[in-house]
Formats: structure tokens, C-alpha cells, sequence
């Protein structure tokens, strides 16, 4: 937390310019949404136009909050540049993620920066295991058991199509900022290994869980 840079201002204000004019223009919400049939016919932009758009100024909020939260640590850690990297290719990721397993949906949509904020987070977890987040913003609880617990979670959400929640891109997002930091911050296989190894737990079970057919 701290102060925003302005690598995260930049971020935060195209979020909040693009959302409102999805807000007050339903031709422009539509066409940079994410929308299985609209990618299957060739608007792969929407892989990375839609982790802009928000379905309302709540989702907008918590999406940015939570960016802000944790834009810092991962700044510190990796850069300007590789927060970027991290940012963008967790949104990408996460959407690649959906589009997999709701390819055969194409009447699918989703909208918000869910993937991307959850790269961030993760990657934040990875480089500061020893943080301590608030549950609810009361309840104080280590990042590795936060991170651990919500991709359980997250996986038993896919499963059970709990919500009205898109735990995949939630998931991709996820994975994404947890093997992007990796590769830009190896020091912390030497200063972090057990947490590595314990992050990377949910990461085996969806992969066998979607080899088995159960997800």
C-alpha cells in the first residue's frame, strides 16, 4: 500500500475511463465485452478489451481497490515494466482460461479486471509471503493461506458453477501472475521455496482434475 505510483494511476484511469463509457454507451460495452461467439468469429481483441469493462461501478471499485492494495509490493519487486507484464498478461490468461472451458458456449460473456487484479495479487504473495491481509478487512490472515485457500476455492467454484462468478479468469489470472513472477523474480525459488511449492499445489489439481474430466 503506499502511495500510487504512476505506473498504477495510468492503470486505474483506463479502467475507470473505459468502464464509463461502457456504462453509458451499450454499442461500445458490446463490442469490447468478452463474448465466446463474437472471439469465435474473430474479435480476439476482446481477450484483452474486455479486463477493462465493468458491470457496474461496485465491481469496478473492488477490482481497483484491491489493485491498489497491491500494485506496490509488486512494483517494488519486479519493476514498472514487469508489473505491467504481470498485469496484462494475467487479464490475457485468465480470459484464455474462460474461453477453454466455455468454448461451447457461445453466448458466454464476462467483463472486469478480476484476472488481471488476481495476477497482481498473486505475484504480491509470491514476493511478500510474510504479508498479512485482512478476511473481510477485519480478520488477519497470512498471504500464503489466503492464496492457497482461494484457488481451492476458486477450483470448487469452476466445479460446482458456484455464482455468478468467473472463477476461471479469476484462476488464469491467478496462474499467471504466480508463473509470470516466477520467471521475472527467480530469487524467489532460493528466498521463498516452500511457498512456491505450496502455491503451486491448486495449480496440479485443476490440471488433473481437468485430465480426469471432473471440471
Amino acid at each position: 500500500m503506499g502511495d500510487l505510483s504512476l505506473v498504477t494511476i495510468i492503470v486505474i484511469a483506463a479502467n475507470v475511463i473505459i468502464s464509463f463509457k461502457g456504462f453509458n454507451d451499450d454499442a461500445f460495452f458490446e463490442k469490447y465485452k468478452f463474448n465466446i461467439g463474437d472471439i469465435q468469429r474473430g474479435a480476439k481483441y476482446q481477450l484483452l478489451t474486455s479486463g477493462f469493462l465493468h458491470v457496474n461501478t461496485t465491481h469496478l471499485f473492488v477490482n481497483m481497490l484491491t489493485l491498489y492494495f497491491f500494485a506496490n509490493v509488486v512494483i517494488y519487486g519486479l519493476g514498472n515494466t514487469g508489473f505491467i507484464l504481470v498485469y496484462i498478461a494475467s487479464l490475457i490468461l485468465g480470459n484464455l482460461l474462460s474461453y477453454i472451458f466455455h468454448k461451447h458456449e457461445p453466448h458466454y460473456r464476462a467483463v472486469g479486471a478480476s484476472g488481471a487484479v488476481m495476477g497482481i495479487l498473486y505475484s504480491a504473495i509470491l514476493l511478500r509471503p510474510d504479508m498479512m491481509l485482512g478476511l473481510f478487512f477485519v480478520i488477519p490472515i497470512p498471504a500464503y493461506i489466503f492464496g492457497i485457500g482461494y484457488l481451492l476455492y476458486t477450483i470448487w467454484g469452476m466445479k460446482k458453477q458456484f455464482g455468478n462468478i468467473g472463477h476461471d479468469a479469476h484462476f488464469g489470472g491467478a496462474a499467471g501472475g504466480y508463473l509470470l513472477t516466477l520467471v521475472l523474480a527467480p530469487w524467489v525459488f532460493q528466498s521463498h521455496l516452500l511457498m512456491v511449492i505450496l502455491l503451486a499445489v491448486p495449480l496440479v489439481i485443476l490440471f488433473v482434475l481437468q485430465k480426469m474430466g471432473k471440471i
